[in-house]
Formats: structure tokens, sequence, C-alpha cells
């Protein structure tokens, strides 16, 4: 691997395609060695091509690969920007790193739901209440992993149930193998300008109630937000898990995050 004798400088982070390549960036252009894991080849074209950085695809199963992975390439520390609900890899990266003493910092992105009467906070993706369920038509944008889970579950409330998902090959089979009408199902990516037309000519067309999505603080999320401010639909809202975190620092700004890392190591 490129640049193991400097080992100060290999950074190892996790992440998609939001946060990761604007760290990333600003990384390389400091002259760090970084590998960047994501989940798919196709989050992996979202990052700048440079000979400093090596992007690293699939998933990582468990606490001794990672362990495996941050000595064989001499990893000096580890930024966790994940997903806010993806639990497991972030549990696994703390315990990784406390076990063999590696810095772990994590990046975290802010949870600013803008306050609305249409708004609303839920615990967990099943807390719409059942009552106000009947005859509605719901959008569900919580990714694909719970979607057969969660659909099934409203309507068996009496809702209509509909569903925007990514286009990956995981999410699309996923759907599709779910127990929504294949057509109540959406392929798309999430807009990233500021009006979210393509997912507001979605809720026009189904004639959508409810959106449910998840405190992801992305740019799909936001979207939603404003698509729903001052419309009559709703906006239900799952809030972020709490992940016991006990070895690793929190960052909310990708500057605190670039000038700790400059300053520490």
């Amino acid at each position: 691997m490129q640049n193991q004798e400097n080992c100060y400088e290999n950074v190892w982070i996790l992440s998609g395609t939001s946060d990761g390549p604007v760290i990333v960036k600003r990384l390389v252009e400091l002259d760090y060695s970084v590998f960047a894991s994501v989940l798919t080849f196709r989050a992996g074209k979202a990052y700048i091509e440079n000979p400093k950085l090596h992007i690293i695809t699939g998933k990582l199963n468990n606490k001794k690969e990672i362990i495996d992975f941050i000595k064989k390439n001499r990893i000096k520390f580890v930024i966790d920007a994940t997903h806010p609900f993806a639990l497991i890899i972030s549990q696994n990266l703390n315990n990784a790193c406390k076990e063999i003493n590696t810095p772990l910092l994590v990046f975290e992105r802010k949870s600013l739901m803008n306050k609305a009467k249409n708004f609303n906070y839920i615990d967990n993706l099943k807390d719409i209440n059942k009552g106000d369920l009947e005859n509605k038509n719901i959008l569900l944008a919580i990714g694909s992993r719970f979607l057969d889970d969660t659909a099934y579950y409203y309507m068996n409330c009496k809702a209509n149930v509909f569903t925007r998902v990514l286009p990956t090959y995981e999410s699309i089979t996923k759907a599709f193998g779910s127990c929504i009408k294949n057509s109540n199902i959406a392929i798309l990516e999430p807009s990233k300008n500021e009006e979210g037309i393509l997912e507001k000519k979605l809720c026009d067309f189904w004639e959508i109630d409810y959106v449910l999505c998840r405190d992801s603080g992305s740019y799909a999320q936001k979207n939603w937000e404003r698509i729903i401010s001052g419309s009559k639909m709703k906006l239900f809202l799952v809030k972020r898990p709490k992940l016991k975190n006990d070895y690793s620092y929190s960052f909310y700004q990708y500057e605190n995050l670039i000038d700790h890392i400059i300053s520490k190591y």
C-alpha cells in the first residue's frame, strides 16, 4: 500500500457520498494518504481520483475485520462518518479502536429539523398513530433495510403504502421483493437542488398524505422538509438512535474535524 512507511499520514474514513468526499478531498490536499470505505462501487465514484486515495468497497462484518485492516494498513486514526442509523458498524468501530488504542473521530450531521405544525418526531418506524392511518396515502422514504416490515405494518393499519428507494441493486431488489405494489414504488436519487422538484411531483401524483423518513441530516431529509412545509401533508421523522460511543471524539463541522486532525496528528 502507498505511503505505509509514513504511517502517521494513513487515515481511514468510513462514509457515504455526502460527507465523505468533502472530508477526503481536504485530507488529500493536506497530503494525507486516505483509505475510504464505501458500500458500493457506485458510491466510490463520488470521490476524487488521486494517487493518495484508496477506495475500499464492501461491508465490514465484525470487529476483527476492522482491527485487521487497521493493522495491515498501519492506520493512524479512523473517521466514522457513516449514516446516523448505521449502528452496527459504528459500534464495531468503537470497540475495535478501543481495543487496539487507535484514535476514533466521529463526524455527525447536525439534527436541525425546522419547526412546523405538520412536522412530527417519532421514536420508531411504526409510531404513527394507528387511528390516523385508515385510507391515508403514506410514502416511506426510509431506505430498504426495514422497508418490507414497515410497509406490512402500515398496510395492516389500512393505509395505502408507497415508497421511494435509491437506484441501487440492493434497494431495488428489496423494494420489488416487498409487499408494496410495484406501481407504488419509485426509484430515484434525492434531488440536490433546493426545490425538491422530483419528490414534490411524486407526492402530487400519488396524492400523499404522510411522509415517513429518518432524521439523517441528509439533503433527502431537507427536501422532504421543504416540500411538506406549508402543505397539507405531514412529515413523520424518526429520531436518531442513541449510540454509546465511549472511545471517540465527535464533530459537527468539517472545519473542526480537520483542525483537530492537523493539531493532534
